[in-house]
């Protein structure tokens, strides 16, 4: 079961780079597929009201950001748990073979199971698996929060049904991407806890017992490789609320609901979208924190892929629409795109 939901993720996460990878490519025959792709990415201020059909309010970003923090917090919650009681972290002595590991975070992606790993291995990428869930519950908080109290959509603004189902998809897949090898243990064990409880009833249940401390101080013996990603992870994460607000701020100083106007500051002067260059910083810090996992490389891809496919597309729109255009301007990648 393990192995199988690893490998279903992966396969997603390929299904769905393989095709935006497909329509990057510069070759007129595959133009039409192009055009088929762009259709079903625009939204906002890049989509055309000719193009209206099976469209959504962009304001209804908040119904995956609703689930993804609901989903988020779920696996959160459950690993976290499932760490503290099977997978403590004891002042057990690690291998001098595996030490050099253990503080670079180095990880062996293909080990599923933890028959494949020494008991101390195991009970560090589990933790591990906790430090990414907390990462990702940082993210899905903070864009559920902008896009009630931050962002003004403008009442025009739509998006294709299919992108609509796009981000359930991603923000169901993403966050399962990063504990996914331990996620079949942590189901086992919830399952067991919930049956006890129906069968015990809540006065007959032993009292869980939680140390806060010992809840939290695994965390701090992760090794630096987690550090550094986090460290990246939080360098895109400030940089994208500050491109979030100045954007925020050029809809709530228009005169006209539907005016634009040229964003500047921050990485506004490298880029035309420096909010889905922040995204990808912030997801590289999480392949960074995760050791290299595999299944995190293949969600970082496919984040790559789709924001560097809608920030072309996006650069484009600025184009033509601003003679004055700064013309020193990437489209997502400082000096490269």
């Amino acid at each position: 079961m393990e192995l199988g939901l690893v490998t279903l993720l992966r396969a997603a996460w390929v299904a769905v780079i393989l095709p935006i990878v497909i329509a990057s490519i510069p070759s007129a025959k595959l133009s039409w597929f192009h055009q088929l792709l762009s259709g079903y990415a625009k939204r906002g201020k890049t989509m055309q009201p000719s193009s209206y059909k099976f469209t959504v309010p962009q304001r209804f970003f908040s119904h995956f950001y609703m689930m993804a923090v609901a989903w988020t917090t779920l696996l959160l919650l459950t690993t976290w748990l499932y760490a503290c009681k099977e997978a403590p972290m004891t002042s057990e002595s690690f291998h001098f073979s595996h030490l050099a590991s253990y503080l670079t975070g180095g990880s062996h992606v293909f080990s599923f199971h933890k028959s494949h790993l020494t008991p101390v291995e195991y009970r560090y990428r589990v933790w591990r698996s906790v430090l990414l869930l907390l990462l990702m519950e940082a993210q899905v908080l903070r864009r559920l929060f902008e896009t009630f109290y931050v962002f003004n959509y403008s009442p025009s603004a739509r998006m294709h049904i299919f992108g609509y189902l796009t981000g359930f998809f991603f923000y169901i897949a993403a966050p399962l991407s990063l504990c996914c090898t331990y996620a079949p243990e942590v189901f086992k064990f919830t399952l067991n806890l919930v049956s006890e409880f129906i069968v015990r009833g809540k006065n007959q249940m032993p009292a869980i017992e939680i140390d806060w401390l010992e809840a939290i101080n695994p965390l701090l013996k992760l090794g630096w490789g987690q550090w550094i990603g986090c460290a990246i992870f939080l360098w895109g994460w400030i940089h994208q609320r500050r491109c979030h607000a100045i954007l925020a701020s050029l809809r709530a100083h228009s005169e006209q609901v539907d005016d634009y106007v040229i964003p500047t500051g921050d990485w506004f002067e490298l880029v035309s979208s420096p909010h889905y260059l922040a995204e990808i910083v912030l997801y590289a810090g999480l392949v960074i924190a995760s050791g290299g996992d595999l299944t995190v490389w293949l969600l970082f891809l496919f984040v790559v892929a789709n924001l560097g496919f809608a920030a072309a597309e996006t650069h484009r729109w600025y184009l033509r629409k601003f003679e004055n255009y700064p013309t020193n301007r990437f489209a997502i990648i400082p000096f490269v795109y």
